[in-house]
């Protein structure tokens, strides 16, 4: 049976509101950014989530070498710990190397894409150049 967990979390990064979506199937980790304008009450992440969930695009699979918690007993330890992850607000170092992967893959596509547009207004430009040059000596 496979375990998927996921988890949503909604940051301010100058200057709007993300979301970062992050799902972890089969030790595999995905993650997708959505861009709120405003900042986004409870309600309208849910009801964006239930509605737009097959529509969000995430990264590619990453392996996720997640370190199983141990158990702190000691109070000052565990206070530390806490503070530490609540003063870490940002995105995971994980979740940021899916995104940087994921901008980088869409950045080669657009590339490739302006390239062939490229190309092919060339070819039109050239065509048009021999269509000219036929018609010009056409009646000699």
């Amino acid at each position: 049976m496979d375990i998927i967990k996921s988890c949503f979390t909604v940051f301010f990064e100058e200057p709007f509101w993300v979301g970062l979506y992050e799902r972890v199937t089969n030790d595999k980790l995905e993650v997708c950014k959505i861009t709120f304008g405003a900042e986004p009450k409870d309600y309208e992440v849910y009801q964006f989530l239930l509605t737009h969930t097959y529509l969000l695009r995430f990264s590619k699979p990453i392996d996720n070498d997640v370190k199983k918690p141990v158990a702190i007993t000691n109070p000052k330890r565990l206070r530390r710990t806490i503070e530490k992850q609540l003063s870490n607000c940002g995105i995971g170092t994980k979740s940021q190397q899916a995104l940087q992967r994921q901008r980088e893959a869409n950045k080669i596509v657009a590339k490739q894409k302006t390239r062939q547009q490229i190309e092919a207004e060339k070819q039109r430009k050239f065509e048009i150049k021999q269509k000219k040059k036929k018609e010009k000596h056409k009646g000699k």
